[in-house]
């Protein structure tokens, strides 16, 4: 595979960190060792997370077309738009979110605390509109754009999640070679890696990436969109259009994407009690934060996982943390307790 014939702008302080998570592992029956790579630590922009892999191949290309204005679309509580604000402002670009109502919960600071609030001090224009969750190319993102050309600037299109871009899943092939030299200084390979599905380049760039050494199904993703079936796709086609990109020296067929699809319930963006409880047991054991929206929900998905013996004894796994803490205090009445 070539990666490197890609330009890439580092916004990130280079390869993340990997840690054990000893507690987790024995509380979960110790016969299956748990390591995070900590995505969430990678950025001193505005809480990092794993978006800004992808916009370090992204932005290269907006900059070369003399772009002014970075254009993208999330929920109310994206951590994508909230990472595309604060490459703006280090950039000294203009920036436009779309920030629609993807996820039915009312708490009365929804809107005004967290990533959203990053954004607003981060100088982005927040434009709040009222539309159900959707993954796909949305006509308010569209008219955004729009709206940037007439008043004569130019603007760049991000879709959401950075995700159906042609340079989209290359941060993630990204984050597999980077995995594999930290295997190499740990001195084994990780069995599986588990990691959030949601608008699917995360996962892709990642199948791409490790089937380079035949662990392309090891790559285990756990739905957080409630709509598997097009995440599933998208996460499939991104895959494939990445692979061709990077010249993998194979094709990437249906059996490469993994996706569990039992934990997204009762909807995107709705932590069940399942999730509640995984969010407070990695807090309590490893003092590691996950959100509701996505790491919480891979993190029940990997723990339920673990603790019902899918998993070889003996196994190493990976779990990816995205980022999106920010995102927890949208939700503050249901932890009020903690």
């Amino acid at each position: 595979m070539d990666l490197q014939r890609f330009p890439r702008h580092r916004l990130t302080f280079g390869d993340t960190p990997i840690e054990k998570l000893e507690r987790l592992s024995s509380h979960l029956g110790g016969k299956v060792e748990i390591y995070a790579k900590r995505e969430d630590c990678n950025s001193g922009l505005a809480f990092g997370g794993n978006k800004l892999r992808k916009l370090e191949y992204l932005i290269p290309q907006a900059l070369e077309q003399g772009c002014d204005t970075l254009v993208t679309i999330g929920g109310i509580q994206s951590n994508h738009t909230r990472m595309v604000a604060a490459v703006a402002a280090k950039l000294g670009l203009a920036c436009v979110l779309v920030q629609e109502n993807w996820v039915d919960y009312s708490d009365a600071v929804y809107d005004r605390v967290g990533n959203i609030m990053m954004s607003r001090l981060m100088g982005a224009d927040v434009r709040l509109v009222d539309q159900g969750f959707d993954i796909g190319f949305r006509r308010s993102w569209e008219e955004a754009l729009e709206e940037v050309r007439r008043r004569g600037g130019k603007p760049y299109a991000i879709p959401a999640g950075a995700s159906d871009h042609e340079l989209g899943g290359l941060g993630y092939v990204g984050f597999a070679e980077e995995v594999r030299r930290q295997e190499a200084e740990l001195g084994f390979r990780f069995d599986y890696i588990f990691v959030c599905a949601v608008t699917g380049s995360t996962q892709a760039g990642m199948v791409v990436g490790f089937a380079a050494d035949g662990r392309a199904d090891r790559v285990i993703g756990i739905d957080a969109s409630a709509t598997p079936d097009q995440t599933r796709a998208q996460v499939l086609r991104i895959a494939r259009r990445t692979a061709d990109m990077v010249g993998l020296e194979r094709p990437i067929e249906d059996k490469d994407v993994v996706l569990d699809t039992r934990y997204a319930y009762p909807a995107y963006g709705l932590p069940s009690a399942e999730t509640n409880e995984a969010i407070r047991t990695c807090a309590r054991l490893e003092g590691m934060m996950t959100d509701p929206v996505y790491e919480g929900k891979s993190m029940q998905g990997m723990m339920d996982i673990i603790s019902k013996g899918e998993i070889p004894a003996g196994s190493r796994v990976l779990y990816a943390h995205l980022g999106g803490v920010p995102a927890i205090n949208a939700y503050s009445f249901l932890y009020r307790n903690g």
